[in-house]
């Protein structure tokens, strides 16, 4: 698990990472889906407060339950009894259920517990599944563990995800 001890990123910062990526995708004539658990749309809230997004931002589905996992998302019922949501399973099936649903070409998922409750030894508070495709790619996953209140961990986990999409 990869323990990310990065201060916790400002409203200005997020703003300029989401910069750089709609700048990359636009250029790169791509659009972008977003699935999100732990972070309820903030990184499609943070995307999509750039003026000229609707260029290269497709949608964004915010899946907490394992219904909506499941209906939105197309996460099989067996990856989440035996897996749990909080997992590398699952956030693959979520990133590349998001491209199966939309028009992008680019995805990012998001996974985790931001806290202050439901952690558990095997997944404490903080740990937070990211996953990354590109259509017709393989997707990428990675397990971070970030410290700080629900924010904290919330900020981080947006942070993180833009700058996978800026190494997609």
């Amino acid at each position: 698990m990869s323990t990310v001890a990065a201060a916790t990123p400002s409203d200005t910062e997020l703003r300029e990472q989401a910069e750089r990526i709609g700048a990359r995708l636009r250029a790169e004539h791509d659009h972008l889906v977003t699935a999100e658990s732990c972070t309820g749309g903030w990184i499609a809230k943070t995307v999509t407060d750039i003026a000229g997004s609707s260029d290269w931002f497709d949608s964004g589905m915010v899946a907490y339950s394992y219904e909506a996992k499941q209906a939105l998302l197309g996460v099989r019922p067996q990856t989440l009894e035996t897996h749990g949501a909080v997992s590398r399973e699952t956030v693959i099936e979520m990133v590349s259920g998001a491209l199966v649903n939309s028009g992008a070409s680019v995805a990012v998922a998001v996974t985790g517990i931001a806290g202050p409750g439901g952690g558990s030894e095997g997944k404490p508070v903080g740990t937070v599944w990211i996953g990354w495709k590109r259509r017709g790619g393989y997707a990428r996953a990675e397990v971070f563990l970030f410290d700080g209140d629900r924010d904290a961990v919330r900020r981080q986990t947006v942070a993180t995800a833009l700058r996978g999409l800026e190494k997609l």
